[in-house]
C-alpha cells in the first residue's frame, strides 16, 4: 500500500482481532537515492579529475585544512557541542532511515481503536511492550493505559511532537549553516592565495602553489556546499516532514481512542489524512 492509497480501502470491518498484533512497524532501510546520488557525484567528480590527467593537481593540503577544518570550527561557534553531536548521528541515520509511512500509521491506528473496543483501554498493554521499534507510538499507548484524558493527552502529545520537530530541525539548520561557511572559507582561502601570489611576482616557483591554494579552496568549499551539506539539509528536511506527518495521524487517532469516537468516523478522517500525503 502507498501512503495515498485511501484507508477505508481497509474496511473496518476487516480489522479483525488477530490483526491486532500485526502492526506495521517501522524498519531501517539503506536509502538507495540518497546513497546513488552521493555515490554518483563523487564518481562524476573523480572521473572529470581523472580525465584532466593531474589528479595529484587537485590535492592541496593548505587548502583542505583551510577549508575542511575551518568550516566546522566556524560552525562550532554557532551552536552546542551536542547540537553538533546530533547533526551527525542525524547524518549517519540518513543513510538508513525509518520506513514508516503515514498509510501504516492510518491502519496501525484502526487496528488499536478496534482492539481496544473489542477488549477494553487495557488490553493495549499486551501491544505495547512488544513496540520498542516505535518509541512515539509506545509513548501514546502508555498514555492511553494511563486514563489521560483527550484534552491533555492531546496537549502533551502536541508538545512532544515540537520538541522533537525542533530537535531535528536544530540538525537541519546546522547543516545549511555548513554549506553557507564552506563557500566563505573557500574564498578566505582564495584571498590567502592571491596575497601570497601577488607577494611573490618576483619568484615564479612560488607562484604556482599561491595559485593552487586560490583556486582549490574555491572549489573545496563549492563541493561540500553543494555536494554534501545543502543535499543532506534538504533530505532531513523531507524526512521530518513525513515524520511530522505520521505523528500527527497517531495523535488524532490517540484522541479519538481515548474519546470511544465510532471507528467509521475515525477511518473517514485517516482517509482524508492519508489522502492528502
Amino acid at each position: 500500500m502507498n501512503d495515498n492509497k485511501m484507508v477505508t480501502d481497509l474496511s473496518v470491518d476487516q480489522i479483525k482481532y488477530s490483526d491486532a498484533f500485526d502492526l506495521k512497524l517501522p524498519k531501517r532501510r539503506p536509502d538507495s537515492t540518497l546513497i546513488i546520488g552521493l555515490s554518483a557525484a563523487v564518481c562524476l567528480i573523480v572521473t572529470a579529475l581523472v580525465l584532466t590527467g593531474s589528479l595529484s593537481a587537485f590535492y592541496n593540503i593548505p587548502a583542505i585544512l583551510l577549508v575542511f577544518l575551518g568550516t566546522f570550527a566556524v560552525t562550532m561557534i554557532s551552536y552546542k557541542m551536542n547540537e553538533l553531536v546530533r547533526t551527525l548521528f542525524e547524518c549517519i541515520e540518513l543513510l538508513a532511515p525509518s520506513s514508516a509511512k503515514n498509510s501504516d500509521a492510518c491502519e496501525n491506528i484502526l487496528h488499536l481503536a478496534r482492539y481496544s473496543k473489542e477488549h477494553g483501554i487495557l488490553a493495549l498493554e499486551k501491544i505495547n511492550n512488544s513496540l520498542s521499534s516505535d518509541l512515539f507510538l509506545r509513548r501514546i499507548i502508555s498514555l492511553i493505559i494511563e486514563g489521560t484524558n483527550a484534552e491533555t493527552l492531546e496537549k502533551i502529545l502536541t508538545q512532544e511532537m515540537h520538541e522533537i520537530s525542533q530537535s531535528r530541525q536544530t540538525s537541519v539548520e546546522v547543516l545549511r549553516r555548513l554549506a553557507e561557511v564552506a563557500p566563505s572559507m573557500g574564498l578566505i582561502g582564495t584571498l590567502i592565495g592571491l596575497i601570497q601570489l601577488l607577494g611573490n611576482l618576483n619568484s615564479p616557483a612560488e607562484i604556482g602553489p599561491a595559485m593552487a591554494i586560490a583556486l582549490l579552496t574555491t572549489f573545496y568549499g563549492a563541493v561540500l556546499a553543494y555536494m554534501v551539506f545543502a543535499p543532506l539539509a534538504a533530505k532531513l528536511e523531507t524526512n521530518i516532514a513525513a515524520e511530522n506527518t505520521i505523528n500527527q495521524t497517531y495523535r488524532h487517532g490517540a484522541v479519538s481512542i481515548t474519546k470511544q469516537e465510532n471507528l467509521h468516523t475515525l477511518a473517514m478522517y485517516l482517509d482524508n489524512s492519508s489522502s492528502q500525503y
